[in-house]
Formats: C-alpha cells, structure tokens, sequence
C-alpha cells in the first residue's frame, strides 16, 4: 500500500538508509516479517518488523494503562437548613466514606419556601461540615447559592 518510489527504511540500529521499495520490500520478505509504513513524509518511513505482534503489544500496553487509571465519581450529599444533630452526623459520616474512598463529594443545601432568607445559618452549617470533613477532604469549590440550593464541592485529599 506504500506508494513512494523510494524510502527511508529503519532498522535494528535506528539508523534510517533510503532505499528503492522494492529493496525494502524484498528485504522484509528475506527476512519473513512485515513492512510497516511509520510516518508518511515526502520520503515515507519504514521500518521491518511483524506487525500483528507490534498490533498485540500496543493492545497488551492499552489495557496496562486502563487499569492502573482511577474513575472519581462525584457523590451528592443533599441537606436541609433545619436538619436534626443525628441526620446531620449521618450525612457526615456518609461524605467521609465517599472520600476515604477517593470519590468527590457534592454538599447540596436545598431550601424550601422562605427558609433562603436564613442563607446564613445554611452557610454557618455549611462552614461546619467543612471543618468536620477538614481531615480527609479539600474545597473544590466554595460553598455558593444556585437558585434554591447551596453547593459546595469537596475532593479527597491525594496521598
């Protein structure tokens, strides 16, 4: 499928020679593997190797790299501003689990009929599950009112 009249060809000592296709073709042949074109240039490189176990290794490197990557999941805690001491140490102590295992945690403060007017007592409870979650958490993101919710976004601490 190389349509070049003539080609660098790299070999085992990475020192590319401009060779005729043909040449390099009859090489390949001599030598029982694949020519393989790398780069298409003016001058088209090559280089003399067996393409299906190349294909197989870059596969092989592919998954290597799948499974070492980690998936951070956001969860959302959702709360309310008149919420009770127990709910409150519960939904705490559900953020922490999320973020000892490494996923982000959502905090959503929703607010019902007038209770947004005391936005500051949300923020102060806000404040507070910051400072309980300050051990194995870091703010991505402020505590901040969107519509009739307040959110803030807490990653886990890298180690």
């Amino acid at each position: 499928m190389i349509k070049a009249e003539s080609v660098r060809l790299v070999g085992d000592s990475d020192e590319p020679i401009i060779v005729t296709l043909e040449k390099a073709l009859e090489l390949a042949k001599q030598s029982g593997l694949d020519l393989v074109e790398i780069s298409m240039q003016d001058v088209p490189v090559v280089r003399i190797m067996d393409y299906s176990k190349f294909k197989f290794e870059q596969v092989k490197k592919a998954k290597e790299a799948k499974k070492k990557q980690k998936i951070v999941h956001l969860k959302e805690v959702k709360v309310r501003p008149s919420i009770d001491a127990h709910d409150y140490e519960h939904k705490v102590k559900h953020a922490r689990e999320f973020l000892e295992k490494g996923d982000k945690v959502k905090v959503t403060m929703m607010f019902r009929g007038r209770e947004i007017v005391h936005s500051d007592l949300a923020k102060r409870k806000m404040e507070q599950m910051l400072a309980e979650l300050s051990d194995c958490s870091t703010v991505e993101k402020t505590p901040s009112v969107e519509g009739r919710n307040m959110t803030m976004i807490l990653s886990p601490i890298s180690r």
